[in-house]
């Protein structure tokens, strides 16, 4: 009888473990993804003017995008010439993505410990939103822009909720408590 529980339970482990392993390398495949969306957003924000041509040269007609970048195009232009310290600002966008990529590490390599970088990235997306209407108002962004760059945070949203709830599955799988969880 005893060896009949200790398969039982040998195989419940066996089970759990696999299980475990199963949604970690989800967890693992959703962050690399995060963290190689990051990046190309950031290598994107340094060669502004150069994309502002490519795209100008190759979607002409794409309207109303191609008049605003006509008009974004001419004002980096103008600043590159005159002052072309500003774009260095882009320089630090850029460089911000690549450092927030960076922390998404930790919880590539240790999800359980590291869930407040995944909640870090989930309430971070959630700001882009008051601060994309709020920031790009006071700029006299157009509004569909504004709503562009409030898709980022729901995009960027979505992966991490779902990699949080996959670290949650472990949790109950290791029955974690549900301390330190901010949601």
């Amino acid at each position: 009888m005893s060896k009949h529980f200790e398969t039982q339970s040998a195989f419940k482990t066996y089970k759990m473990n696999q299980q475990i392993q199963q949604l970690e390398n989800q967890i693992r495949r959703w962050l690399m993804f995060f963290i190689l969306a990051l990046i190309i957003s950031g290598v994107t924000a340094m060669p502004v003017e150069a994309e502002l041509n490519f795209f100008l040269k190759n979607f002409p007609a794409v309207q109303p995008i191609s008049g605003l970048f006509t008009k974004v195009l001419a004002a980096v232009k103008l600043t590159n010439q005159t002052y072309p310290f500003l774009l260095y600002g882009y320089d630090w966008l850029a460089f911000a993505h690549f450092v927030i990529a960076i922390a998404f590490i930790g919880p590539v390599r240790e999800p359980l410990k590291n869930i407040w970088v995944i909640e870090f990235g989930m309430l971070a997306c959630v700001l882009i939103i008051p601060f994309a209407l709020i920031a790009g108002a006071s700029r006299s962004v157009p509004l569909f822009w504004r709503l562009i760059d409030c898709s980022f945070g729901i995009i960027g949203f979505i992966p991490l909720w779902i990699v949080r709830n996959k670290i949650v599955q472990i949790r109950k799988i290791y029955n974690y408590e549900k301390q330190n969880l901010i949601f």
